[in-house]
This record gives C-alpha cells, sequence and structure tokens, in this order.
C-alpha cells in the first residue's frame, strides 16, 4: 500500500501514520527524516543537503526529490509506504508522480485529513503544553495553516483528479478517524 497523509498542521497525520505502520508493516516517510537519515548516512545527496542546510539555506526540491527517491528504493519501501510531509507542493507531486513512474508503481490514496483552523490552534496550544514545542504557539500555528493552505491544500484538487484523495474527518477521535481511515481504504 503506498499512501500521502494530507492535512494541515495538528490534523493527526503523524498519530495517524503510526497507526498505519503498525496495521500495514509499512514505513512512514518524513521528509524532515528521511533528510537525517541521508546527512547521517553520509550519502551524496546527504552531503549536499548539510551543505546547504550548513549556510542556512532551505534544502532545493530537486535535492529533497532525490533524497526521497533514494528512500523509496530501500527494501522496506517495497511492499509500500506512507508520505507524510510530501509533496508539499504541486512541483514535488509532480516530480514524485514521475519517480513512481519510473519505479513502475502508484500511489494507492492520498488520505486527506480535513481539519477546522480554530479547533487546530486550540489543539496545538494544549500540544505545546504536554510537549513544549517551540513552533505550538497560536501564531506559529496560524502562519503554518495559511501556509499549507497556500501552497499544500491545492494538492487535494492535484490527487482528486487522479481519483486518490479518500477525505476523512480529522477533527473526529483518534479512533474514529483511523476507523474511517481503514474504510477510505478499503479494509
Amino acid at each position: 500500500m503506498r499512501l500521502i497523509l494530507l492535512g494541515p498542521p495538528g490534523a493527526g497525520k503523524g498519530t495517524q501514520a503510526k497507526i498505519l505502520v503498525d496495521a500495514y508493516g509499512i514505513p512512514q516517510l518524513s521528509t524532515g527524516d528521511i533528510l537525517r537519515n541521508a546527512i547521517a548516512e553520509q550519502t551524496p545527496l546527504g552531503l549536499e543537503a548539510k551543505a546547504i542546510m550548513d549556510r542556512g539555506d532551505l534544502v532545493s526540491d530537486d535535492v529533497v526529490n532525490g533524497i526521497v527517491s533514494e528512500r523509496l528504493d530501500a527494501e522496506d519501501c517495497k511492499p509500500g509506504f506512507i508520505l507524510d510531509g510530501f509533496p508539499r507542493t504541486i512541483a514535488q507531486a509532480e516530480a514524485l508522480d514521475r519517480m513512481l513512474a519510473e519505479k513502475g508503481v502508484k500511489l494507492d490514496a492520498v488520505i486527506e485529513l480535513k481539519a477546522d483552523a480554530d479547533e487546530l490552534v486550540r489543539r496545538v496550544i494544549q500540544r505545546s503544553k504536554d510537549s513544549n514545542r517551540a513552533d505550538d504557539n497560536p501564531d506559529v500555528i496560524r502562519k503554518r495553516l495559511d501556509v499549507y493552505e497556500s501552497s499544500t491544500a491545492p494538492l487535494v484538487s492535484y490527487y482528486d483528479k487522479q481519483e486518490l484523495v479518500r477525505p476523512v474527518d480529522g477533527m473526529a477521535p483518534v479512533e474514529d478517524v483511523t476507523v474511517a481511515i481503514n474504510s477510505a481504504l478499503g479494509r
């Protein structure tokens, strides 16, 4: 099973990804984790990414796409994967489509976790009390929601044209969201 989890920050993508990993035995691929692993393993693309980050610059789509492509070739991804945090833009989605076509595989579904912005802000404030994450404050989360709406939300339409989107109410209790995802996947 090859999935993308889409949804705004705080919608529960990470929580549901962990549940799906346990249920289906496929890895969750977070762009940040992939980048850190490539750097730690000192792959050529990892070293290139490190040099860019050490300068304080953002890693280009070309480098991120290359690192994701390398990760998708790993043995544990053969039965499937869950992409979380990638793609973030239409350009990255188009690159992913090309990558998967070259590898002879296709996405099975894009799970869209729908969520209310005000409730997300409340959730993130609560999460910050529990985890003390620096990026979990109302101003930062509102900015992240704005970035999501402008850059990532258009992916729903992009993948809807491919008939891959499975909308799920991300505001429901965790267990109900899990049941809805499994139902949307025909499981």
